[in-house]
């Protein structure tokens, strides 16, 4: 039997997420006995070569970088290191079903930010969606509540530097390979964990710590990997709402590993921001759509340029 290009995407992107969930679910069991940014460092030395080694086996090696590109990946690599920190911080005291619920709202505040700041459209359909997504994530995190710690402001403030990484990367040159851009962030997070600890000192890790970290690397490679495969197969309207599963995976990985189970709203909170993230992501895929078939049929003197 022969998967459809659809279904194959879908599955791809599923297995993508599930690493990514994996690697977090490693990453907080092992930050529960040995210090964050030693840890941090740890995977990033096991997860560099790893990535050196994918960019050169695909020729997605850059070297010679133009100076815009260069300054553009430089604030990238910093808006990560601040999400890495605030992530894994944010992870080592939250349930993991909540984190990643939290951070399942990020197509949502990318579209709002993407349209306030870059001038990107935003009908009033996607709008609401997004209004309706942040309610969701109001329902997780609980402001007010007992419930809500400095650990769940650091999740969102992940969300806001994942945000801004992002709007960086759009205007990154094409020409620049996906695979450099990873190793440039690998490169900056990773020396930032070996900096801290150059001040707070490192022991070394137990042989369980070791595998964990190991295994965390392992994981955060293998969802690199299936991302990037996942954007290459079938349409991207319908692979990209299978992000959400990393949802079931967290809830799942949360309850076998840590015994931990979401609450009510917090349940609640994920249904809303997976059903607006994944309306969101399908309105704009439409809304590509459209605007390549009218590309298309605009002649070719034409003063009309379609936006790129």
């Amino acid at each position: 039997m022969q998967l459809s290009d659809n279904l194959r995407g879908a599955l791809v992107m599923t297995v993508a997420m599930a690493a990514f969930t994996v690697n977090d679910a490693l990453m907080k069991a092992v930050t529960q006995t040995l210090p964050l940014f030693e840890a941090i460092a740890l995977r990033g030395l096991a997860t560099l070569p790893l990535l050196l080694l994918y960019g050169w086996t695909t020729n997605g090696l850059c070297f010679r970088i133009p100076p815009r590109d260069r300054k553009l990946m430089s604030i990238r690599a910093g808006a990560d290191v601040l999400a890495t920190i605030f992530y894994l911080s944010a992870l080592m005291f939250l349930p993991l079903a909540n984190l990643v619920a939290i951070l399942q709202s990020l197509p949502l505040a990318v579209t709002l930010v993407a349209a306030l700041f870059l001038g990107e459209p935003l009908g009033w359909r996607r709008l609401t969606a997004i209004l309706v997504g942040f309610g969701g994530v109001l329902l997780i995190v609980k402001p007010g509540a007992e419930g809500f710690t400095l650990w769940s402001l650091a999740g969102l403030a992940s969300v806001g530097c994942v945000v801004a990484r992002d709007l960086v990367t759009r205007q990154i040159g094409p020409a620049i390979p996906s695979a450099t851009v990873a190793i440039w962030n690998s490169v900056a997070v990773t020396a930032m964990g070996l900096a801290v600890c150059l001040v707070t000192g490192m022991r070394a890790p137990t042989p369980a710590e070791a595998g964990l970290i190991a295994a965390a690397a392992g994981a955060l490679i293998v969802g690199y990997l299936f991302i990037v495969a996942a954007m290459r197969v079938g349409d991207i309207g319908t692979v990209s709402p299978f992000r959400y599963t990393a949802l079931i995976w967290a809830i799942g990985l949360g309850w076998l590993i840590f015994g931990n189970l979401p609450s009510t709203s917090t349940l609640v909170g994920s249904v809303i921001v997976a059903a607006t993230g994944i309306f969101t992501l399908w309105r704009e895929a439409r809304l590509a759509r459209g605007r390549k078939e009218a590309a298309v049929d605009i002649p070719r003197d034409s003063p009309y340029t379609p936006p790129t």
